[in-house]
């Protein structure tokens, strides 16, 4: 029987997408996960320095919500316990102004389903971005709308703004997501993982 995450390394579904991005460049799926992980961090796609590192959240994205789960660097890539599966395992690569393009739909309907029956073992999903969000919690809302109301999925799903450096202006006018949102998301965090 084959293994999803060898699968999913070997596709190259969008390499013709993406070569017609500004960016031109070839599918290179970031794969992290394992069976036996109990947290499950559902986010967006890869972005360029993940891309070229190969590693999710390899960026200060990744500071950021290392930070909000109050995990060490060890604890986020250790597959065991953390499973970062995203709605695009590649990097979708920018438009011609700069801006990031969306993950491919077609990447979530060929893998999401298979990759997270992999993992029977999850019982915290942290959601990021409106596109997991949309997939996980069959939302339209605002992300500010279901980040806000997180309590309606709580204690197995937390959803989360991207913790992306263009969110900083996010955080500042909504203060409250420090203060109510991260001391209960830490604590869920090290139950999950202790």
């Amino acid at each position: 029987m084959s293994d999803v995450r060898d699968e999913i390394a070997a596709c190259r579904l969008c390499r013709d997408r993406f070569a017609a991005t500004a960016t031109a460049h070839t599918p290179r799926p970031v794969v992290w996960f394992a069976p036996g992980a109990r947290l499950l961090i559902a986010s967006q796609a890869p972005g360029l320095r993940v891309h070229e590192a190969g590693t999710p959240f390899w960026d200060r994205s990744g500071t950021r919500l290392r930070d909000w789960l109050g995990v060490t660097e060890a604890e986020f890539y250790d597959r065991s316990r953390t499973a970062i599966v995203p709605m695009g395992f590649c990097f979708p690569g920018y438009d011609r102004n700069g801006g990031d393009l969306p993950p491919p739909a077609i990447c979530a309907e060929t893998w999401r389903d298979r990759a997270l029956g992999f993992l029977p073992d999850i019982r915290l999903t942290v959601v990021i971005g409106a596109a997991a969000l949309r997939w996980h919690l069959g939302t339209k809302a605002p992300v500010t709308q279901v980040v806000r109301n997180w309590r309606d999925h709580w204690p197995d799903v937390i959803p989360l703004p991207h913790p992306s450096w263009r969110n900083t202006g996010w955080l500042k006018k909504n203060p409250w997501f420090e203060a109510e949102v991260l001391p209960p998301l830490r604590a869920r965090v090290r139950e999950v993982l202790e």
